[in-house]
């Protein structure tokens, strides 16, 4: 499969997030509860996302997965409990929109993983992915996930 790469520079991005660990059998469940407790908490503040819900993981133990799961917002909100603000960092970002079943996800991580080695970016360590619609919506097939990885 072909996939398309863009090399961006972002600025600073606040979110509104939960970071948690959790094996990978249970992450439908945590990112489904951690996206709700967030709009809800949106909701009181009058506030809404300013772009689809996003995962980064720090690592890759499915046993032990460290992700923070959130929403980019337009400012810098206050947390509450577990919700907490934060921020995607400025910087270079080698990104690809990804058109499939989640479980399929491992080639277009390949393919950027090599396009990023070919060109010379060494990634942060930190991988986001945003969901652009859910299997609740569509067929698997059309599930949309923007890959991004940020780069030195």
């Amino acid at each position: 499969m072909k996939y398309e790469f863009k090399l961006t520079e972002e600025k600073e991005q606040p979110v509104l997030s939960v970071r948690e660990k959790t094996s990978v059998e249970n992450l439908p469940q945590v990112i489904g509860k951690a996206y709700s407790d967030i709009i809800q908490y949106l909701g009181e503040l009058g506030e809404s996302p300013v772009e689809a819900p996003f995962c980064a993981y720090y690592n890759l133990d499915m046993e032990n997965l460290d992700v923070e799961m959130g929403f980019p917002v337009s400012k810098k909100l206050p947390g509450k409990d577990h919700i907490q603000p934060n921020k995607i960092p400025a910087g270079k970002q080698v990104s690809c929109m990804y058109k499939g079943p989640y479980k399929e996800m491992e080639a277009p991580y390949n393919a950027m993983t090599e396009w990023m080695n070919d060109k010379g970016y060494e990634p942060t360590g930190i991988s986001y992915e945003y969901y652009y619609n859910s299997p609740e919506e569509v067929p698997e097939d059309e599930l949309l996930t923007k890959i991004v990885f940020p780069v030195k």
